[in-house]
């Protein structure tokens, strides 16, 4: 039986190659494979020359850049290198455009919270009764609570006033008493004058009947003895009267003890009434209740018994890193955004600290920097600002500096 040569070329020879049919079948499908492969190499490439072009931005892209007039980010001002969350991130600053400096704040009042404590003094003294309450507006010196050590310091008040009635009484007792014996030593000594005249008169008249013996030597020496003992009545009572004349030492000594017996009656008074304020918990300054600690009945803590501000005007603390606070100044515009504020707030810059020390404020972000170094800057806001702000104290909220365009 003869080979079937009907499929060979007649000029060409037969060899023997070892490729089937099958094979160069599969050959063209073995390239279209290995040519798909170069797809995903490509995008790859391309995506990261597109990031690096555009975070590092060589001379030629740059030159692109300003022959085409477009801007990197679709014209946003915000650099492509810096993300927006970093405003609230472990440094809580971060420069959004040139010259702007970002911090973490609060909105706090003037002066910031006050949280009245009760009165130095007032012991382990309770709550007897509350006469304000939350959003009242109180003057400095009003009356915010009372303490139930009243009815004590109240005792002890009256019982100082009738002590110091008591002196009263004996100043004008030993000075009655004074005017009463000067009156009584004038009418003896007035008695004692006239005794001792009607004695000299009758030692007269015994010494004339004696001279001319009508009188016995007895009746003369009576006489003289008469005589004698009505001048000694007359330099008694002088004496006594000049005890009770107004430059005596003993008079004025009497006074004088009286007088500071009543002095420290009223001292004694004085006391009682200054210890009975602290039954009384007062306003230190003019401001809002912002909140009660305390409720009637209770013993106040170490924190106090009311939150006091002033929030007529509202500041806001920002803290800002140390690295930036070189570039803030007195007088900077500020504005301040949060969340809970319907619109964007203003202000300017009219405190800096002079002491750097550890961040108060911190974020929502768990990787955030708890150990900042930090100044605090106090941002007072503006006429229209303040009274959407008062409704927030203490709330937290981001704070741009507009550092280096003082107004």
């Amino acid at each position: 039986m003869k080979p079937d040569t009907s499929n060979t070329s007649p000029d060409l020879p037969l060899a023997d190659t070892g490729v089937t049919k099958a094979d160069m079948a599969a050959a063209p499908n073995a390239v279209g494979r290995s040519r798909l492969f170069l797809i995903p190499l490509f995008l790859a490439t391309l995506f990261s020359g597109a990031v690096i072009g555009m975070y590092f931005q060589p001379p030629g892209l740059r030159i692109f850049f300003n022959t085409t007039g477009l801007e990197p980010g679709a014209g946003t001002n915000t650099p492509i290198a810096v993300a927006i969350q970093q405003v609230t991130t472990q440094e809580q600053v971060a420069v959004i455009s040139e010259g702007d400096v970002v911090a973490l704040g609060r909105i706090i009042p003037r002066g910031d919270v006050i949280s009245v404590a009760t009165p130095s003094g007032a012991g382990d003294a309770r709550i007897a009764e509350l006469r304000v309450a939350i959003a009242d507006d109180v003057e400095a010196g009003d009356i915010l609570a009372v303490l139930d050590n009243l009815p004590q310091l109240q005792s002890a008040v009256a019982s100082a006033q009738a002590a110091l009635r008591v002196r009263e009484a004996n100043l004008a007792q030993t000075r009655a008493s004074n005017t009463a014996s000067l009156a009584e030593a004038q009418a003896s000594l007035e008695r004692a004058n006239a005794t001792a005249t009607v004695a000299q008169s009758d030692l007269d008249r015994v010494t004339a009947l004696f001279e001319r013996g009508v009188t016995t030597r007895a009746a003369l020496d009576q006489a003289i003895a008469t005589a004698t003992q009505a001048a000694r009545d007359v330099e008694r009572t002088q004496a006594t009267l000049s005890r009770y004349a107004t430059s005596s030492e003993i008079v004025q000594a009497d006074i004088a003890v009286a007088q500071a017996n009543l002095e420290a009656a009223r001292a004694t008074l004085a006391s009682a009434e200054q210890d009975l304020d602290r039954a009384y918990v007062r306003a230190p300054e003019r401001g809002k209740v912002l909140d009660i600690n305390v409720r009637t009945g209770e013993r106040p803590g170490t924190a106090g018994i009311i939150d006091l501000g002033d929030t007529s005007q509202m500041t806001v603390e920002a803290e800002v890193y140390q690295t930036m606070i070189g570039r803030v100044a007195i007088g900077d515009p500020v504005t301040v955004n949060a969340d809970a504020l319907a619109q964007e707030l203003r202000g300017t810059v009219t405190a800096i600290g002079l002491e750097i020390g550890r961040q108060s404020i911190t974020s929502d972000d768990p990787a955030a920097n708890t150990d900042a170094r930090v100044v605090d800057v106090i941002v007072t806001l503006d006429a229209a600002s303040s009274p959407l702000a008062a409704p927030f104290t203490n709330l937290e909220a981001i704070v741009r500096i507009d550092a280096g365009r003082t107004p």
